[in-house]
């Protein structure tokens, strides 16, 4: 059974709808849709009319991919592997190993409800999305002879390519997948090929509303998602059966949000990290929760830096962790546990081989940890197994079960699909190069609140402000694509919105998914998102986006490619200006950000040779919100932060990822910007700065469970990751913030991980865990 009680929280929210005004049109709000039990998915049946404006063939290009226009039968008897296949490999799309990126040929693989025999693997290619019918979701089904990696295969191995992949492994950017049941129980259980899917990825990746079911024999060699490598991410909403592994895991850092697991052997086996969180277990007779390899603290070799898990429930399983070595009194492998509900489990923490480091039973664990523990400006740091400091968690970031609120991409299952409108339909072009101010303008005027807005692919250019009103929900077609371009945006002494996420002081339903905000360059004056909308009174979540990004620079039509911006900096400044500010998140604001990349190009995914890139935006995700927030993010490469929180109340972050520009400090921060204090810069440390990975300033209630953040250049020079000095300070706190926690934060190469009031407290030599230095724990007290 799929997990459908997560979806009724999107038609309880529309329901429940206040919104500032309903468009010109509108007579009543959308309300909970009126598709019947017998009416096609509304993807299925809309017109699709999107265009690649940057493909070779615009015209002829097609985005939208309906497997069963390729051959696919999906009764379970046919083989339906070259027909799903073929659908997403047509028309020369990027993949097979000669395209390492691009972003010019979009594709989104459509599976009507049936059942879909496989005999090989399924490969998606660069820049796709796997969906099935949201209505009732298609099962794949691997044949007993299928031969094969996984019935996903995300990046492939060439054969005999010596280990080589389609792609490279950390820049496997955009790939979605939801909506499948995923069966491998016809393959023998001895066989390891009955994985379900091979997850090798990057960022703006998402794997959503799944569930995997694996031989439960006693022998299984199953896994439900393997994953050797890559730099993620983000998956939730899924549901493991039995199996060997429910996920076998080894990526730089992933967030996993609302996971199920049902007797497995072993739930979660984590290979190697520098930090995953986990968020929302369940893990239901399985004979180990969490089996971590454990102990290595060299550069070269690295196992599960760090592992934090919050709000699980574990019943009936005898091991909930077990760590493959001793700590023997000093840091290992960080592990942090909060809000862990043990049903008749007899060990909570223990290690291969028998030891017990903590006793379960039935009860609760409110917080614990495993690593290295800070206070306040005390630099010297205790190693401690046992419990940790208890985070101040504010109600309104709770369900009504205590737990960090998660909420599922919404995908409209219960809507018509005349519930929706096209922007296309109402004088949109989307290609690139029309202004498309005035439609969309009119478009978010007439139907805002009571149709959904559909965002056929594209690339929709705006020349002044649009304001999405409050009361919106609006959905893209594989990322498409609303541009700000033009002299409204090119002043960095008049920054101004392209975008603003409801009107200053505006209430109401907020839903952003499968779109990309981003500037044609150069615009240095550009502030992407302003956010202003609140959420509904009492509709925690009712205002969010979901896989949508702010990407900039770097690719075709962006006016910021490698031939223009490259890195040896001849581009200049004046050209090369991505953004002012990439995201703002106003005082009076809620926010629900989910797996959002907030993303200034390090190099170029369409200009031959993915070659590094010298380009420049001031500022990443700009806080002032007093909450509720919750983000799920990852911001890389602004000039003088990534995030800011400023007089900022009641977050949830986690887990949050950053790098640094690879060309600082060469110019040094805040250059080729100016520290603004209408917009709240922070204050930079000295000599020789690099932008701050996280500031934090007159804030409270705030809570970081589970951060990656990495400085990997010095000047696109790379001797500094030996020495782990590429910056001296990365991340600074105020001392008037309160009741902020920071669990699982692992940094690279910056000497000082952690600074309060500018004065660096906690040195990353005290805190080696492999490639990176984990803080286990920092609380004021």
């Amino acid at each position: 059974m799929l997990l459908t009680s997560l979806r009724v929280t999107s038609v309880v929210l529309a329901l429940a709808g206040i919104v500032s005004g309903l468009g010109t049109t509108c007579t009543t709000p959308l309300g909970s849709g009126t598709s019947g039990p017998n009416d096609p998915y509304w993807m299925e049946v809309i017109k699709h009319q999107g265009k690649a404006p940057y493909n070779p063939d615009p015209n002829g290009y097609k985005v939208f991919r309906n497997v069963k226009d390729f051959g696919a039968v999906g009764d379970g008897v046919h083989d339906d592997t070259a027909a799903i296949n073929a659908a997403i490999t047509s028309q020369g799309r990027c993949g097979g190993g000669a395209c390492r990126s691009s972003t010019i040929s979009p594709g989104v693989i459509y599976f009507p409800k049936g059942t879909y025999l496989v005999t090989a693997p399924i490969v998606p290619y660069y820049y796709s999305q796997l969906i099935g019918d949201a209505k009732s979701p298609p099962t794949l089904l691997a044949a007993a002879n299928f031969d094969g990696m996984a019935v996903i295969d995300a990046n492939p191995y060439i054969p005999g390519g010596g280990g080589a992949q389609y792609w490279t492994n950390q820049n496997n950017f955009h790939r979605s997948v939801r909506n499948f049941v995923i069966d491998v129980r016809r393959v023998a259980p001895e066989r390891s090929q009955g994985t379900g899917i091979h997850w090798q990825v990057a960022q703006a990746t998402s794997l959503m509303n799944i569930v995997i079911h694996m031989s439960s024999a006693a022998n299984t060699a199953h896994q439900g998602i393997w994953m050797e490598n890559g730099s993620g991410g983000f998956m939730g909403d899924l549901v493991f059966n039995g199996g060997k592994f429910g996920i076998w895991g080894g990526n730089q850092q992933f967030t996993v949000r609302n996971v199920t697991f049902n007797n497995a052997q072993t739930a979660v086996y984590s290979l190697w990290n520098w930090g995953w969180t986990y968020q929302g277990v369940n893990i239901n007779n399985c004979q180990v929760g969490f089996d971590i390899a454990t102990g290595g603290l060299s550069l070269n070799a690295q196992t599960t830096g760090a592992q934090a898990i919050i709000d699980g429930v574990v019943t009936n399983t005898p091991i909930f962790i077990r760590n493959s070595n001793p700590s023997n009194g000093a840091l290992a492998g960080s592990l942090v546990l909060n809000n862990i509900k043990l049903n008749n489990v007899p060990v909570a923490v223990g290690v291969v081989g028998g030891a017990v480091v903590l006793n379960g039973g039935t009860t609760t664990i409110q917080s614990w940890g495993q690593g290295n523990v800070y206070k306040g400006t005390n630099s010297a740091g205790v190693f401690t197994q046992g419990n940790i400091a208890v985070p101040n968690k504010p109600a309104s970031l709770l369900d009504g079960s205590g737990r960090i609120v998660g909420r599922m991409h919404p995908q409209y299952e219960r809507y018509h699909v005349n519930e929706f409108v096209s922007v296309k339909d109402h004088g949109a072009k989307g290609d690139g190069v029309t202004d498309d101010t005035a439609a969309l303008k009119d478009i978010f005027n007439k139907f805002s609140g009571c149709k959904i807005i559909f965002f056929d692919h594209g690339n929709y250019i705006v020349t002044s402000t649009i304001t999405i009103p409050a009361g919106t929900q609006m959905v893209g077609e594989g990322w498409s694509i609303i541009a700000g371009k033009g002299p409204a945006f090119q002043n960095q002494n008049s920054p101004t919105p392209v975008f603003r996420v409801g009107a200053p002081g505006s209430q109401g339903i907020m839903e952003i998914s499968d779109i990309i905000f981003t500037t044609v360059g150069p615009a240095a004056g550009a502030i992407i998102v302003q956010w202003n909308v609140k959420q509904p009174a009492g509709r925690k979540a009712g205002a969010g986006m979901w896989d949508s990004h702010i990407r900039t620079a770097g690719v075709a039509g962006s006016g910021l490619e490698g031939n223009v911006c490259p890195k040896s900096g001849a581009g200049g400044f004046d050209n090369c200006f991505a953004a002012y500010l990439s995201l703002h998140l106003t005082p009076q604001s809620t926010a629900y950000l989910e797996g959002t990349w907030v993303w200034l190009a390090d190099h170029d995914l369409d200009y031959t040779g993915e070659g590094q890139i010298s380009v420049y935006s001031g500022r990443g995700i700009l806080s002032e919100s007093k909450g509720p927030v919750w983000l799920v993010g990852t911001a890389e490469h602004h000039v003088i932060y990534q995030y800011n929180l400023v007089n900022a109340a009641n977050h949830y972050m986690g887990l949050i990822q950053t790098e640094s520009p690879y060309y600082q400090p060469n110019p040094i921060a805040p250059a080729p910007f100016s520290l603004s204090t209408t917009f709240k810069d922070p204050v930079l440390y000295s000599p020789n700065p690099s932008a701050w990975a996280l500031a934090i300033k007159n804030s409270r209630n705030i809570l970081i469970f589970g951060a990656g953040l990495y400085s990997f250049f010095d000047n696109y020079t790379q001797q500094c990751i030996d020495s782990r000095n590429c910056q001296a300070q990365i991340a600074n706190i105020d001392s008037a913030s309160t009741n902020v926690n920071i669990y699982s934060m692992s940094t690279v190469a910056s000497t000082h991980q952690f600074s309060v009031n500018g004065v660096g407290i906690i040195n990353q030599a005290n805190n080696i865990n492999g490639f990176a230095s984990t803080v286990t724990s920092w609380s004021r007290t």
